[in-house]
């Protein structure tokens, strides 16, 4: 746990599971903040989904529950629901990814907590609003970029119909979770007020999507279609060098001026001599451009565009992180001394002059802190029912 960075001294309840959650509240703890993650006797699911170096401590949830404490109590017994009723008194945040129906049986909706702490930030993380129809389906990552609009993006720009590499929903719904969750802690500070929160997966990817896309869309009567049609150019793709590959984005007229006087391609013509004209046209600039391309080095590339200050970069896979110059010159990576051996945690992307975060420790096994966070609250193992089954129905795996 933290003593240091912007969120020291703001104790958070963690019933969260999976991706989008406990990304959140990593941030969260890497911010300085307490965080108690509350586990059923079998753990979250996210312990046991990819390699880690024994059973239920997998590289996912490692990573995304560093610097947390964990305690698996029993939320189905009377004892159980009394230990978290207690935590509830001390935190400031509750923040859980249970569908709405699963934790109201538990006595645990926003009037039950408000009505033991009245100044907490209750944060919901769902599927789907509940405030919609959809509120009681369950919501994959996956399902979530297909109703979003991601594979059909893809499609536009590959020919198939696929998912991002990346569990994109999660992420961008857990850091939905969290500046929603700043944002309510911060009207609290100025005015007393706790709040409920709530987070939809669906909503937060409808909105990250529809940032550039809802485009035409918008407007009443609509002007176009709701897609912009830069990003799913077919020939919009790394190019092609005679050695490798590049992505260079030769964008504004400045950057496209030196790119032209420095290069001199034969298709050159005053079509393309403004960022206008280049927009209306711009899957024949890039198939231009990928013609140009292939004719040098990426090195002879990369040397040139920097020269001219025009954004390009080798090609890297997320493995090439790990050595980046750049990244090791910020101290990106926190070497953290665990368990089971050093772990390089990819770490804290923002900077504070004042208050600076970090990996405030490794993730915890599965009850770790059970009995000595009971204790703080006067209770032991027994009286929580730790070894009983408890309410498990979570949101969003990735």
């Amino acid at each position: 746990m933290s003593e240091s960075g912007p969120l020291a001294g703001v104790r958070v309840v963690d019933l969260t599971a999976m991706v989008m959650g406990p990304y959140c509240t990593q941030i969260m703890a890497d911010m300085g903040a307490e965080v108690i993650k509350i586990e059923p006797p079998q753990g979250d699911d996210t312990r046991y989904i990819s390699v880690g170096p024994t059973t239920g401590m997998s590289g996912v949830f490692v990573n995304v529950n560093r610097g947390k404490r964990a305690i698996s109590i029993d939320l189905k017994s009377e004892s159980g629901r009394s230990a978290l009723c207690a935590l509830i008194e001390r935190a400031d945040v509750f923040i859980h990814s249970m569908r709405a129906k699963a934790i109201a049986r538990l006595g645990f909706s926003y009037p039950d907590v408000a009505a033991i702490n009245p100044n907490i930030v209750y944060t919901n993380c769902y599927g789907f609003s509940r405030r919609g129809p959809n509120r009681d389906l369950p919501a994959y990552d996956d399902t979530i970029q297909a109703a979003c609009g991601v594979p059909a993006v893809q499609q536009q720009l590959t020919g198939e119909f696929n998912y991002a590499g990346t569990i994109l929903a999660d992420k961008v719904a857990g850091l939905t979770a969290l500046y929603a969750t700043m944002m309510a802690l911060f009207h609290r500070e100025r005015t007393g007020e706790g709040q409920e929160v709530e987070i939809g997966m669906f909503e937060a990817m409808a909105s990250f999507m529809l940032v550039e896309h809802a485009n035409g869309a918008m407007f009443n009567p609509p002007l176009g279609p709701a897609i912009y049609p830069r990003t799913v150019a077919p020939n919009r793709r790394p190019y092609r060098t005679s050695d490798g590959y590049i992505a260079a984005l030769i964008y504004n007229d400045k950057h496209w001026a030196a790119f032209i006087d420095a290069v001199r391609p034969d298709w050159t013509t005053e079509l393309y001599a403004t960022l206008e004209g280049r927009a209306r046209q711009i899957d024949e600039v890039y198939a231009l451009l990928a013609q140009t391309f292939a004719q040098r080095t990426t090195q002879e590339w990369l040397d040139l565009l920097r020269q001219l200050e025009i954004p390009a970069s080798a090609l890297a896979s997320p493995a090439e992180l790990f050595d980046d110059p750049q990244l090791d010159a910020v101290g990106f990576f926190e070497t953290v001394e665990t368990a089971h051996g050093p772990v390089r945690f990819p770490g804290v992307p923002t900077w504070f002059s004042r208050t600076p975060g970090r990996v405030a420790g490794p993730a915890p096994e599965l009850g770790a802190n059970t009995a000595e966070v009971l204790e703080e609250l006067g209770l032991t193992c027994v009286d929580a029912g730790v070894h009983a089954g408890a309410e498990t129905e979570q949101i969003n795996p990735p």
